[in-house]
């Protein structure tokens, strides 16, 4: 049974329009050091186990939990689980959310309040991807084993050291943050989502199983 049968088509859809041809040599060789983490975890047989962290776990850290744990279930890689943590907590931005959801993911609010739980569902028979923000060390995070990457140069630089992080890569993208409250904001959050589907396409297409 193909996989791809049981993601939403409009996901899939999405999926196929994604062009890596466009990634510069400077965005590989960062994107390398990640997909060699993931190969060598599938050469020994071991989970893998990726914490994507930003200073507040409100975009961009959503953005690539999501992505990734997207991109290996369409590359059948199926020892992937995909999380996301901040410096501090503070909350999902509710935009994030609606662009997942105009991309055609699923998405329910499981609860009210200054943090809400986000259900984001990209297949009829896979446990919906959990979102709310947090700190990396929270308890909803591995605790061991797992590789801490950093999307922005802020948590990078101020969080010189992740416990139980077996490696920490630093994969940086610019916050859509500066949009907000601008005309052009649902532009910006679409293509800060697309270039990030983009590169985690790129990373788990590379990896042989």
């Amino acid at each position: 049974m193909n996989i791809h049968f049981f993601m939403f088509k409009e996901i899939t859809d999405f999926i196929n329009t994604l062009d890596v041809s466009i990634l510069s040599r400077e965005r590989q060789d960062l994107l390398q050091k990640l997909i060699d983490y993931i190969q060598e975890q599938i050469s020994n047989s071991k989970d893998i186990r990726l914490n994507f962290i930003c200073t507040h776990n409100s975009r961009r850290s959503h953005l690539t939990q999501v992505w990734a744990q997207v991109m290996a279930y369409y590359f059948q890689i199926k020892q992937v689980t995909c999380y996301s943590g901040g410096t501090e907590a503070t909350a999902l931005y509710p935009v994030v959310a609606k662009t997942l959801e105009e991309t055609g993911f699923q998405i329910q609010k499981l609860s009210e309040g200054n943090n809400p739980v986000y259900s984001m569902k990209f297949s009829e028979n896979e446990h919906p991807i959990i979102g709310f923000s947090k700190k990396f060390d929270d308890a909803f995070n591995p605790e061991t084993q797992f590789v801490a990457i950093m999307t922005c140069s802020q948590a990078d630089a101020g969080c010189p050291f992740i416990a139980g992080a077996e490696k920490r890569i630093p994969i940086t993208y610019e916050d859509p943050k500066v949009s907000d409250g601008s005309p052009n904001q649902k532009e910006v959050y679409s293509n800060r989502s697309l270039q990030i589907a983009t590169e985690m396409f790129y990373v788990f297409s590379q990896i042989k199983k």
